[in-house]
């Protein structure tokens, strides 16, 4: 039997070229084969079919149809985020450039714990990084919020320039962010709203952080007034999560009222903005996000508002000084004569030692796009959430919870008990015929649509809401 092909090296495109070839033809006929944003028969035929497909998972002898019998299981049995009526989650359609980038990342397989495994990745991810953290806290040749100049006097001041760290997404930033936070202040006390990521609680509790002081949010964002409260309470270092972007409802708190509390108790600042930092992208909304360049550290998602397949995520510091608790050493990967030689020490940028080059991807979608090409992106989904929410307001059978912050909408069958609300949701979803997420706000359980497709049209939300409306008990 000869040796399997290499997807790099001199030989490696034109091994994978046929490759492609079955890969794009069994995805066609596993999105065939399911018809719908979802597959039909819940989790127990879902999960029948996959066996079926795969068989033994330790074959004695291997299979040449394992790609195409395997890639069409999987795409098959897939939410395709893609669908207009893939509606539930945070979870967004990729963008083709941004997948064939993703491919050439994988080929390359440059690893990111040391410069002699990834040259010109290593060089990528710093510049696109430091580029990210830029926009979040502004610079004369990047688009930022009103508190560009007087972030960028104080970062003159201090002779530092923000920086970023590439995560896996949002709930490894907030980790690293609470970590920073705890080995600069020896300790740090999280007091966040209750509208804050679940990752935030985890993360406290993983590193060893006293239990989180939770804020009221009773609108849904955290409440200034009880925040101050709670700051003139709490004694010893303190660190505020503050949310651009709640999961349930797309809420952006208090910003700049938050940042001024901070600066007042001497508190440091931490913003979520996994969602909501997409807006940066948008001249028409960015400056929803005024106060975010107050922040010590934002968190970025871009494969929620940028388009990206997992993972994509970014922690952005206002110090790069911060950033020193990650430092760590290993001979093999960053020898001290080598870092003196001038070769770039990368263990000091992410808690992880191996890592794929998950920048080429943003990078590419950032050069083909542009930020003018992105924000519209983001102008695009904004208004799909209005479009819906408009339907909703004049749609006699439906309450609406809000106007949509973001693009997430939330709503409900008027009348509907909350046992109801959740078995419809459940019933489109066993069914294949739509993915609407759940949320409990004012103390009701409500659908939720989050809308990240900017080719969704408006006859796809006028048919999302038939479906609900058809499968609501009179």
């Amino acid at each position: 039997m000869s040796t399997p092909p290499l997807a790099s090296g001199p030989e490696g495109p034109d091994a994978l070229r046929p490759l492609l070839d079955t890969v794009l033809g069994a995805l066609t006929d596993g999105a065939a084969a399911r018809g719908g944003p979802l597959p039909a028969g819940g989790p127990g035929q879902v999960a029948q079919r996959l066996r079926a497909a795969l068989g033994d998972p330790l074959p004695h002898h291997g299979s040449p149809d394992a790609l195409h019998t395997l890639v069409r299981a999987l795409a098959e049995g897939a939410a395709d985020p893609a669908d207009p009526l893939c509606t539930a989650h945070l979870h967004c359609p990729p963008l083709a450039v941004a997948t064939a980038a993703d491919l050439a990342a994988s080929a390359l397989n440059p690893s990111l714990d040391s410069w002699d495994q990834a040259p010109a990745a290593s060089e990528l991810e710093a510049l696109v990084a430091r580029a990210l953290a830029h926009l979040v806290y502004g610079t004369p040749d990047a688009p930022g919020t009103q508190d560009t100049r007087d972030t960028q006097d104080t970062q003159e001041a201090q002779g530092t320039r923000a920086d970023a760290v590439v995560t896996t997404g949002g709930t490894e930033s907030n980790q690293l962010a609470l970590l920073l936070a705890r080995e600069k202040h020896h300790g740090v006390q999280l007091v966040c709203g209750a509208g804050a990521h679940h990752s935030l609680h985890r993360a406290a509790w993983l590193l060893g952080l006293p239990e989180p002081v939770v804020v009221p949010a009773p609108a849904g964002i955290l409440d200034p007034a009880a925040l101050d409260s709670a700051l003139t309470d709490l004694r010893g270092p303190l660190l505020v999560a503050a949310t651009a972007g709640t999961t349930d409802a797309g809420l952006i708190d208090p910003l700049p009222d938050i940042a001024g509390l901070c600066a007042t108790h001497g508190a440091r600042l931490h913003i979520d903005a996994a969602y909501g930092g997409g807006l940066l992208f948008s001249d028409r909304h960015r400056a929803r996000l005024d106060g975010l360049a107050h922040a010590d550290t934002v968190t970025l998602d871009l494969h929620k508002l940028g388009w990206q397949p997992v993972a994509a995520g970014l922690l952005a510091v206002r110090d790069p000084t911060d950033l020193a608790p990650l430092a760590h050493r290993a001979d093999y990967l960053n020898a001290d004569d080598d870092t003196e030689a001038g070769h770039p020490d990368l263990l000091g940028r992410s808690l992880r030692t191996t890592r794929r080059p998950d920048i080429l991807k943003i990078a590419v979608t950032l050069k083909t796009l542009g930020l003018h090409g992105i924000g519209r992106l983001v102008d695009q989904v904004c208004a799909h959430a209005h479009e819906l929410a408009d339907l909703i307001a004049a749609h006699p059978a439906f309450e609406l919870y809000d106007r949509p912050a973001i693009s997430t909408v939330l709503f409900r069958p008027h009348g509907a008990t909350d046992d109801t609300v959740a078995a419809v949701r459940r019933t489109l979803l066993d069914q294949g015929r739509a993915v609407l997420g759940r949320a409990t706000l004012d103390g009701r359980r409500w659908l939720k649509a989050t809308l990240l497709n900017p080719h969704t049209r408006p006859g796809d939300l006028a048919t999302l809401l038939k479906l609900v409306e058809g499968h609501t008990p009179r």
